[in-house]
């Protein structure tokens, strides 16, 4: 399975790309944006990468330490689309012509 470790790779490059974005940027809001956008590709290594390991090893302990990436992946990747949501409505708000 070639896939998943092209997608990890993805995954850790935006999440890099976003952490610098971050850096460049002066303004407030946009800042926390990236810091969601950044979160969502955290939580796909995480989720991703705990996939990899179970198909890549296939053992008991593989499994449960899966679960708990896809768990943790999970979460942070959720909890990232809420945010973005929340500030991509906001900075329409405070943008209406943007």
């Amino acid at each position: 399975m070639v896939i998943f470790p092209i997608l990890i790779v993805i995954s850790i490059i935006l999440y890099v790309y976003y952490k610098v974005a971050i850096l460049k940027s002066k303004d407030g809001l946009t800042q926390h944006y990236f810091n969601a956008r950044s979160r969502i590709c955290l939580g796909s290594f995480v989720l991703l990468f705990g996939i990899n390991q179970y198909l890549f090893y296939l053992t008991t302990i593989s499994l449960f330490i899966g679960i708990i990436f896809l768990l943790l992946g999970g979460y942070q990747a959720y909890d990232g689309f809420k945010e973005v949501k929340h500030y991509r409505k906001e900075w329409r708000r405070l943008h209406p012509n943007g």
